[in-house]
């Protein structure tokens, strides 16, 4: 038995802090879980980097669920939106997620577990001891080797399938993962804004873009008339409220919502007839079948572009090769807000 991955039996997972429990029937505590193999995974549905791990998660929970392995989700919500219920059950169902899922809204289990990212996995033995941990996305073989050494710890003799294979191109050893541009947030209190003007917390105000020169990583440029909140940056105007982001990456995601006012998301809150449309351009172009990210549509006209229906991560560009790049959104809607970008940037050579 090839236990080197597990750390020896010194810490005891804490007792979940009380909230609301999604696809289980009554809320599981750790005497509940003695006798079984627990992989805590704590996730946002928002974040990159939670949603490209989660089908390596989600295979575990399938694979070892008849070896007495349970996975718990922990939703910790980095956006004021991702505390809504019907939010996270949405995302639930769209990434097939059928283990049990609890709602850490108030950050109590984040903090009983002393955790500071997104994605962190702790693998918990049958004891109650915490074994393995990993933070962030990639090391998936080597966590399935520590979910097969934990399982057993009290069954030497169980035979397993083999770790699975990469179930991404980009995850394949030989993949070339090259720097990106940071991540970026909207919201005065984090935010990236690179205008002249800044941010002006509450009232909206006319942000004019700057020259092409004058625009630069790591910031985003806004045109328009804008309402700045702690952590969005949303379109104040009519019809049209332009951002301009030069990057460096392969792959680009905007987090948007049609509302910075959970309020009126929660309660779908937008007038009849307004469409919540961001046309998206590279470089000056529309997007392309070739480079358009998952999330991109295309009107009769040639324009591509996206429509804000829920809260939550879209995929805009997803190039073929690395590069830079100015991408350009413009927003057709009231009141449609910013939170963040991020950028992926890992290609196999030759593909």
């Amino acid at each position: 038995m090839d236990d080197r991955l597990l750390a020896p039996r010194m810490v005891r997972a804490p007792e979940f802090a009380p909230g609301e429990w999604l696809n289980v029937e009554q809320p599981l505590t750790r005497e509940r879980l003695l006798g079984r193999t627990v992989l805590i995974d704590f996730w946002d549905y928002t974040c990159i980097n939670c949603i490209r791990t989660l089908p390596y998660v989600t295979s575990w929970y399938e694979r070892y669920a008849a070896c007495d392995f349970v996975v718990v989700g922990i939703h910790t919500p980095e956006f004021p939106f991702a505390r809504s219920r019907t939010q996270v059950q949405s995302a639930i169902e769209e990434y097939g997620i059928r283990y049990p899922v609890l709602l850490d809204n108030d950050y109590a289990n984040w903090d009983r577990y002393a955790n500071r990212a997104w994605p962190t996995k702790y693998l918990i033995d049958r004891d109650g001891y915490i074994r393995y941990h990993v933070r962030g996305e990639g090391r998936y073989a080597e966590t399935e080797r520590a979910i097969q050494a934990a399982l057993r710890l009290h069954n030497p003799d169980a035979s397993f399938p083999p770790v699975m294979e990469p179930l991404r191109p980009e995850d394949q050893p030989g993949a070339a993962c090259y720097p990106t541009t940071p991540e970026l947030y909207a919201g005065y209190q984090r935010g990236s804004l690179g205008n002249r003007q800044g941010y002006a917390m509450g009232s909206p105000i006319v942000y004019e873009l700057p020259p092409a020169r004058e625009r630069k990583e790591p910031f985003f440029y806004a045109g328009g008339i804008w309402r700045a909140g702690p952590e969005s940056f949303s379109f104040a105007g009519q019809e049209m409220g332009r951002i301009l982001l030069p990057y460096r990456a392969v792959g680009v995601n905007v987090v948007l919502s049609p509302s910075a006012d959970p309020v009126e998301v929660t309660l779908n809150l937008r007038p009849a007839g307004v469409e919540p449309r961001v046309e998206v351009f590279q470089d000056g172009q529309p997007l392309t079948p070739e480079n358009a990210g998952a999330d991109i549509l295309y009107d009769d006209g040639g324009i591509t572009y996206i429509l804000v229906d829920r809260p939550r991560m879209y995929e805009l560009v997803r190039n073929p090769e690395y590069g830079a790049h100015e991408l350009e959104l413009i927003f057709r809607a009231n009141g449609l807000a910013l939170y963040s970008f991020t950028f992926t940037s890992c290609v196999v050579p030759g593909s």
